[in-house]
Parts: structure tokens; C-alpha cells; sequence
């Protein structure tokens, strides 16, 4: 059995954060362990309030983690502040997991602010260069770059500057191709993951799912490119049901 690990932020309502990704893991076969770090009281709605974890007691999550589980990928979540973030990258830098998808959850939908400007910076230069792949929606890519993701390749050629192995860009907030994903890495030609759209109002914790199903079949042996494209698939029957 593959194990792979989630650090994110618990969510109160159970849609998102490290409980969807648990029951992620478990759907796809892999043993989940989690590092919490930060409180949430929050639903599909609105995020009330964030209670951040002290940074020591973080540090202190992971290595009980790696001292007794044979972690091989790890899903980043909700990390809030730059503290947080650079104890992650410190702790990664140490255990070395095979594998590493960063989800750069940045803005909730309900429009709650979860990175500020220092944090990411940080979360750029820290952890962006560990990642195996970054998974930013269409919201998160343009602040992290600053400008519109009018072309998605481009977009993500830009964003591989900051040191991670590859980027997919998630189109589901697209006008004209919603439901869209690309894959772009430093070598090989990108990958458009093409479904058709679902209609239906609860799409929160989706975001989460798709980077902890990436990073559960990666976890279980799959190239990146059959992850992503697994991982896709996984969540578009999620949001079928």
C-alpha cells in the first residue's frame, strides 16, 4: 500500500482541506497521514475565521510522520503565512519525498484572503522550486503572475520560472474553455485535459481533491502526465455523483 501525506488547513464543513483529502487518499487506494496547520471554521459558503498553528508544532507534525511512514508523496494545501511556509520548505528539504503537488490556495471562493503578499513571495521561493507540479486555478495563476492567464501555456511557462517541475493551470473558472486543464512541463509538449462541463452550484474542495488525487497516484507509481490525467478523471466523477 502507497502512503502519501496532506498538509493543508482543516475545514470545519468537511468539503475541503486535509479532510477531503483523506477521503481522497482513501478512494484511490493510498494510505493518508496529515500535518495540520491551521483551524478553519468554515463551510461551502464562507470562511469565518483561521486559527494558524505555531510553526514548532508543524515542524514537530512532519517529522512524526516521516520518522514512522514511508511518505512518498505530499499534498500542500492551506499553508496562510510565511512562517508556515518556511518550515515546510525546511522540513521537506530534510525528509526528501519523492514527490511533491502544490496546491497555491491563495483566495477562498467566498473571497477570504489566505496568503498575503509576504506569504507569497515566500511560498515562491521556498516551495515552488520542492514542487513537482504546482496546481493553481485561473484566479491563482494571475497573482501569482500578476497580469491576465489569457494563454495558458504561455501562463504556465512563466510560472515554471519559480523552480517547480511543472505546472497545471486549471480552467475551470474560463470563460470560453471551462473545465479546461493544461499540464506544462520543462520538457515534453503540454497536456490539455479536455471534459465536459458539469453544471451544478457545489464545486467547493474540488481544487483540493484533484491536487490529493495527483498526488495519490503518484504516490502508487504513475508517470506525472497519467496522475494528472487520473487525477482529473477522479474528480470529474466526483462531481457527477
Amino acid at each position: 500500500m502507497s502512503y502519501a501525506l496532506t498538509i493543508g488547513g482543516s475545514d470545519s464543513s468537511g468539503g475541503a482541506g486535509i479532510q477531503a483529502d483523506l477521503t481522497t487518499f482513501q478512494e484511490n487506494q493510498t494510505n493518508g497521514a496529515t500535518v495540520i496547520t491551521c483551524i478553519t471554521a468554515q463551510n461551502s459558503h464562507v470562511v469565518k475565521e483561521v486559527l494558524p498553528l505555531p510553526s514548532h508544532i508543524i515542524a514537530s507534525q512532519i517529522d512524526a510522520v516521516f520518522e514512522a511512514l514511508p511518505i512518498k508523496a505530499v499534498k500542500i494545501g492551506m499553508l496562510y503565512d510565511a512562517d508556515t511556509i518556511r518550515i515546510i520548505a525546511e522540513k521537506l528539504r530534510q525528509w526528501h519525498p519523492a514527490y511533491v503537488v502544490l496546491d497555491p490556495v491563495m483566495i477562498a471562493s467566498s473571497g477570504y484572503t489566505l496568503l498575503d503578499k509576504e506569504a507569497v513571495e515566500t511560498l515562491c521561493r521556498e516551495l515552488f522550486p520542492l514542487a513537482t507540479v504546482v496546481t493553481p486555478n485561473l484566479h491563482e495563476a494571475e497573482a501569482l503572475l500578476n497580469r491576465a492567464c489569457i494563454d495558458f501555456i504561455a501562463s504556465g511557462e512563466s510560472l515554471l520560472r519559480y523552480g517547480s517541475q511543472a505546472v497545471l493551470i486549471k480552467g475551470g473558472h474560463h470563460k470560453k474553455q471551462k473545465g479546461w486543464d493544461c499540464l506544462i512541463t520543462k520538457e515534453g509538449e503540454p497536456l490539455w485535459l479536455k471534459q465536459s462541463t458539469i453544471h451544478t452550484k457545489e464545486v467547493h474542495g474540488t481544487g483540493c481533491r484533484l491536487s490529493s488525487a495527483i498526488a495519490s497516484f503518484l504516490a502508487k507509481g504513475f508517470t506525472l502526465r497519467d496522475a494528472v490525467f487520473h487525477g482529473k478523471s477522479y474528480v470529474h466523477r466526483f462531481i457527477q455523483r
